[in-house]
């Protein structure tokens, strides 16, 4: 008969091993303490990861006197319930993040966005990722009033000396992807804009109009309002092909944007990519499948998440010369809806 043996957490020394450092270097690297540089620590998540190491959180957390729990949570809209976790790029988000703090030796609690200032002054934890702050943000103000650490996905509009977050380069992002519709023929780029008191919507019309402005381009920007902005924006879009002249290519900037501004092409029997160029910021794969598949361009939310756990813990452990403001790359993912076919030749006459 054949005893199996019992699993054994892979130990500190194990780790440092694998990952060619000290076990005071990988202790660092998952508490978020101590000196180490940037490829340092990410060989040490791997080589934890591979392992299967995780930290002992709770007996840690006792140690120290604080929760082994951080919180994440979206921007609030009073009791509008809105199903984050089904939009896609905060699905990755999260799961990016959750994965990141277990990893660290931390719980991830994802929090509700409606919960009453009551739950957010007392909930137990050792500090809190807030994503998108809008303008005057309610749960924004709670948290520095209860002054525990916390980090933000995407900068705030009210800058205070205290803020700490991870947002994309969105001046790339638009250079990205603005670039690859001039070199598929655009002349004239639309962008279908959200009227929204976040940083994120404001940061990406003026990268839009900054590059417009810089490669002598018209801007041709119409907005909509947020609550009810899937038909919102198929009418912001149809007002643009409506205009003449009508754009050769229009950009929406939410994980839905596509879907409309391809169904306002449609209505006005516009063929994409041959009448019209069509694109949006997305994380959704469902883009890889529609007809024609669309161009998207990802904020990559997968390394957004790791980075607001990485920067909330360093916080927490109070880790001296760290960076409070970290930006991500984005990646652009041509498909066939900015891809022009040539013009179709001309039948030559046969001379009678």
């Amino acid at each position: 008969m054949t005893i199996s043996r019992v699993w054994q957490r892979p130990t500190l020394g194990a780790v440092a091993e694998r990952a060619g450092v000290s076990t005071a270097t990988v202790s660092n690297a998952l508490n978020g303490t101590g000196r180490l540089s940037e490829a340092t620590r990410q060989r040490v998540l791997t080589a934890a990861r591979e392992l299967g190491h995780a930290q002992a959180s709770t007996a840690r957390a006792v140690a120290r006197g604080s929760t082994g729990v951080l919180g994440l949570t979206t921007t609030a809209y009073g009791d509008l319930p809105v199903s984050y976790t089904e939009i896609p790029y905060y699905a990755q988000l999260t799961l990016s993040a959750m994965a990141a703090a277990h990893e660290r030796g931390y719980m991830l609690m994802v929090m509700p966005n409606s919960l009453s200032p009551w739950m957010w002054l007392n909930m137990p934890m050792d500090g809190v990722i807030h994503v998108d702050p809008r303008t005057d943000d309610p749960v924004r103000s709670l948290l520095r009033e209860r002054g525990i650490p916390m980090v933000t996905d995407g900068r705030p509009l009210q800058p205070h000396w205290n803020d700490a977050w991870v947002d994309t380069d969105h001046d790339m992002g638009m250079s990205l992807l603005l670039g690859h519709l001039v070199e598929s023929g655009a002349r004239r780029i639309a962008l279908s804009q959200p009227a929204h008191d976040d940083a994120y919507s404001q940061l990406i019309g003026r990268a839009y109009a900054s590059w417009c402005a810089e490669h002598d381009m018209p801007a041709l920007v119409e907005e909509y309002a947020v609550p009810d902005y899937f038909t919102a924006e198929r009418e912001a879009v149809g007002r643009l092909l409506d205009r003449d002249p009508r754009p050769d290519a229009v950009v929406g900037v939410y994980s839905d944007s596509g879907h409309n501004i391809l169904a306002a092409a449609r209505h006005r029997g516009l063929r994409v990519p041959r009448d019209l160029l069509v694109a949006c910021v997305s994380e959704d794969p469902e883009y890889a499948t529609t007809n024609p598949s669309l161009t998207t361009l990802s904020l990559r939310p997968d390394r957004v998440g790791v980075e607001v756990v990485d920067l909330l813990i360093s916080l927490i452990n109070a880790r001296g010369g760290v960076n409070r403001h970290r930006i991500v790359q984005p990646v652009l993912i041509p498909r066939r809806s900015t891809r022009r076919p040539p013009p179709t030749p001309r039948r030559r006459e046969r001379p009678e």
